[in-house]
């Protein structure tokens, strides 16, 4: 039995390894390809790949900050003009009634 734990475990050391390999070919290719592309078409004049994705990160949290306020004051907006058309009915069914009284 011990055979085939034996061969086993080697068999498991070269896939694991093959795939760490192959992982860290890819991901390193992709970062490359990544850089790339920001130095390209996303940096500034004089800003490096890293620099830019790190503005890139910090213009994202800023918008995330302002859509985030943006549908606060949608909801205020929704809620006000409701309580508005609330009122403006209630005033209508009022003059209506007192209409009837003259």
């Amino acid at each position: 039995m011990s055979k085939i734990i034996d061969a086993n475990k080697k068999i498991e050391e070269k896939v694991v390894g093959a795939y760490n390999a192959i992982e860290s070919g890819v991901v390193g290719a992709y970062k490359k390809v990544e850089d790339k592309f920001v130095d390209s078409f996303l940096a500034k004049d004089g800003e490096t790949a890293e620099e830019a994705k790190e503005r890139l990160k910090s213009e994202q949290k800023q918008d995330s900050g302002a859509v985030h306020a943006s549908v606060e004051i949608s909801k205020n907006i929704a809620e006000a003009s409701k309580q508005i058309s609330s009122d403006i009915a209630k005033a209508s069914v009022e003059r209506s009634k007192n209409a009837g009284k003259r």
